[in-house]
């Protein structure tokens, strides 16, 4: 037994905490700090970067934490390519290095960032793709660790997040199918208990209400990123005892997979079914009728986590506890895949 786990286990104590004292982070008092001091001198143990940190309180470094989905690189979607480099424009004057740090999907989250965490890494924490009540936000705020996740979340304690403007682009996107005639509207979310999920939904139900159509359940559909998931979906949509005549797609990768199903079937895109998607990438680009979905700056995303992290780890007095909470604009982008019932009825 090497270094860290060694100390903790003279001591009694997790690695989390032994690692918290030899980097001078909050959450330990100050016997526990002496102790795992002492006890470092005396076994001659040096931590990564001992040098550095321990004299700094500093490593001078962020953590990018994201799950790593095989369908993203299926349908080549350079959300985070983006995201990123609009951090490291942000960080890279202030002298501080961004870590990526990719979880694979089939790991538990909470492992692999209480690991991280434990070690010391990083002077912040990026969390991406939060759930509706999320343990890795409980774990960092007991951590004392400076964090801003992508996303929000509906746990108990106040955080910093950026996030997407759901809430735009559901009401703008049920305006322009209802006022189009669409009283059949379906939408789909992700698996699991991702927050932006739910959000989705509770958007696109509250702009049903508001226009006077009852939300159905049974209009929601929960899909996977990729193009095989919408050619799936496809045929659910269209053969309900009365069909669905528009889908909003929270992923948008599944647009591919509608349309080529659309055609096996000798049906037409957006004249058969009204599509609009979440978000313009490359993969959907070259889609014929062009998909209307929302254009926005992964720079800008990756520019507002940035700041986030900043405003807590260089406060402007003792007093300053800015928490960021950031929705990131989006903007229609109209394309021919959801005309208005009249027109696709002289088609």
């Amino acid at each position: 037994m090497r270094g860290i786990s060694r100390l903790a286990h003279e001591l009694g104590l997790s690695t989390g905490t032994v690692s918290r004292a030899l980097n001078g982070k909050p959450g330990v008092n100050a016997g526990t700090r002496q102790a795992v001091l002492d006890a470092a001198h005396r076994h001659g143990y040096q931590p990564n970067q001992a040098a550095r940190t321990l004299a700094s309180g500093r490593t001078g470094a962020i953590g990018f934490m994201f799950e790593v989905y095989p369908e993203v690189a299926t349908i080549g979607d350079a959300f985070f390519v983006g995201v990123i480099d609009g951090v490291q424009r942000v960080l890279t004057p202030h002298g501080l290095d961004l870590v990526v740090l990719p979880c694979p999907a089939w790991q538990p989250r909470l492992t692999y960032l209480d690991r991280l965490v434990a070690r010391g890494l990083v002077d912040g924490m990026i969390l991406s793709n939060t759930d509706r009540t999320d343990p890795n936000i409980d774990l960092l705020q007991a951590s004392g660790l400076p964090f801003v996740t992508l996303g929000r979340s509906e746990s108990e304690h106040e955080f910093a997040w950026v996030d997407l403007d759901f809430e735009h682009v559901v009401e703008t996107s049920i305006e322009r199918l209802v006022s189009g005639g669409h009283r059949r509207i379906a939408i789909t979310v992700p698996f699991g208990d991702l927050n932006h999920g739910h959000l989705f939904m509770e958007c696109y139900r509250d702009a049903l209400a508001r226009r006077g159509i009852p939300f159905d359940p049974e209009l929601v559909f929960r899909t996977g990123l990729g193009s095989e998931d919408g050619y799936l979906l496809l045929d659910e949509l269209i053969d309900m005892p009365e069909p669905v005549t528009a889908i909003l797609l929270m992923y948008e990768g599944a647009a591919a997979g509608l349309y080529r199903r659309l055609t096996e079937r000798g049906l037409q895109p957006g004249r058969d079914l009204a599509v609009i998607g979440l978000r313009e990438q490359a993969g959907i680009r070259q889609l014929r009728p062009s998909l209307t979905c929302f254009e926005l700056s992964l720079t800008d995303i990756g520019a507002a986590l940035a700041n986030a992290i900043l405003a807590q780890l260089f406060p402007k007095d003792e007093d300053d506890t800015r928490l960021m909470q950031v929705k990131v604009p989006m903007h229609l982008h109209a394309g021919d895949s959801d005309p208005a019932l009249a027109r696709r009825a002289n088609l």
